[in-house]
């Protein structure tokens, strides 16, 4: 199992209008892409003063699909939070293989 992390540093003045579309309209797009398990949005406890930062996680069976994804959709979400938040939420991505759970 593979774990696609997005760590997302948002501004504080638009914050919760990026949780809001985060959650209703860019979760549910990734989701209808069919490449994934499951999604959930996790707030990081420590705070800086440049913003809030979350860490966006997703769920892939393998490596195949997080390949089919990056080949046939990504470019086109990334796009979408670009256009609508630019610089007031900065990405960094991570790959996660799950290797053991209890």
């Amino acid at each position: 199992m593979i774990i696609y992390n997005v760590t997302v540093n948002v501004d504080k003045e638009v914050h919760e209008m990026w949780l809001a579309w985060m959650r209703n309209t860019h979760l549910p797009d990734v989701m209808a892409t069919g490449h994934f398990i499951d999604a959930r949005i996790c707030r990081v406890l420590s705070e800086g003063d440049s913003g809030v930062t979350y860490a966006v996680q997703y769920t892939l069976k393998d490596m195949g699909e997080y390949e089919r994804y990056i080949e046939h959709h990504a470019d086109r979400l990334r796009a979408e939070s670009e256009k609508y938040y630019g610089v007031k939420a900065v990405a960094f991505r991570t790959l996660l293989e799950v290797i053991h759970t209890a």
